[in-house]
């Protein structure tokens, strides 16, 4: 069963934000994680949700990027300035990502932009929420563990959707936190997102079939429980198999990468036209993943 409403999931884990873009928080007896950043504009809407649900804020201590995308990055420099001993988690290539300028700038610009698509530019305003150079953290890698007492989560190395993606897995309650590593749930559909390299966002997914998820954890378009949820991983494997047999057919007919790509842009927005990237933003996302693909076709 899919859900985008913000609220309880369960006993100890919250789904906080919109449908379009979500965060959670995770509970343990010495303290919570916050799981993946979000959108920027996104901030009042969080805010009201903890105050609303009665969460906790003072054992918020932690929180864990997956991957350094603008989109699930956007809540972080609001997150480290509301609360200042905040422990900031992630990839030891996210970090070297978000030190450079030009993916800080990235981020500003494009979290605008996604701010006004989704008519809430005004959101931008009432708060500090740009990134700057300086945040850090401590870097995570395939079996680094986050234990909040009594609750943990491993930590998996699933690149693919990015070069630095990382999954969490919370085995004790059977929640996996994929971010875009495992297939978004736009509607009904599954939409693959292996945007940096197809074929080992295929391995990756592979590699997650491996476990036991009683819920699936996606940042956007909600989260996943019961059989839907045992099954959603490989429903995402066969998702992924069918865009690249997709997009291998379009390059041998058209010859062209470009033909490619605006057919696959157009294709998406006449499926999905409330979909939360812009075309032109999803216009560059696949061309990266065509171009890797054309690559592989011609090895």
């Amino acid at each position: 069963m899919r859900s985008r409403s913000a609220g309880r999931i369960r006993k100890n884990l919250w789904y906080l934000g919109r449908e379009e873009s979500g965060i959670y928080l995770l509970e343990g007896r010495a303290g919570s994680l916050l799981i993946s950043g979000g959108m920027s504009y996104l901030a009042p809407v969080v805010e009201r949700q903890m105050q609303d649900f009665g969460i906790d804020e003072a054992k918020i201590g932690k929180l864990l990027i997956l991957h350094a995308h603008f989109d699930h990055v956007g809540l972080v420099p609001f997150f480290k300035r509301r609360y200042p001993g905040l422990e900031l988690f992630a990839s030891a290539r996210a970090w070297e990502i978000l030190r450079t300028a030009k993916a800080i700038e990235t981020i500003n610009s494009f979290s605008r932009l996604v701010a006004q698509r989704m008519g809430a530019a005004e959101n931008l305003g009432g708060a500090d929420l740009e990134w700057r150079e300086g945040l850090s953290g401590k870097t995570v890698a395939e079996g680094t563990t986050i234990d909040l007492g009594g609750t943990v989560v491993r930590i998996l190395e699933t690149p693919g959707h990015s070069s630095c993606s990382v999954s969490a897995y919370a085995p004790g309650i059977g929640a996996l936190f994929p971010s875009d590593g495992g297939g978004i749930p736009y509607g009904t559909a599954i939409i693959p997102s292996g945007n940096s390299d197809f074929t080992r966002y295929q391995r990756s997914l592979e590699k997650l079939s491996n476990l036991e998820v009683k819920i699936f954890c996606a940042d956007h378009y909600g989260f996943v429980t019961g059989q839907e949820a045992r099954a959603y991983i490989a429903r995402s494997i066969d998702a992924a198999g069918q865009t690249r047999a997709l997009i291998e057919s379009l390059l041998r007919r058209t010859g062209s990468l470009d033909a490619t790509v605006s057919t696959l842009v157009a294709d998406t927005y006449a499926r999905n036209p409330g979909y939360l990237l812009p075309p032109e933003i999803s216009a560059g996302i696949y061309r990266q993943t065509v171009r890797h693909i054309a690559a592989a076709l011609t090895m």
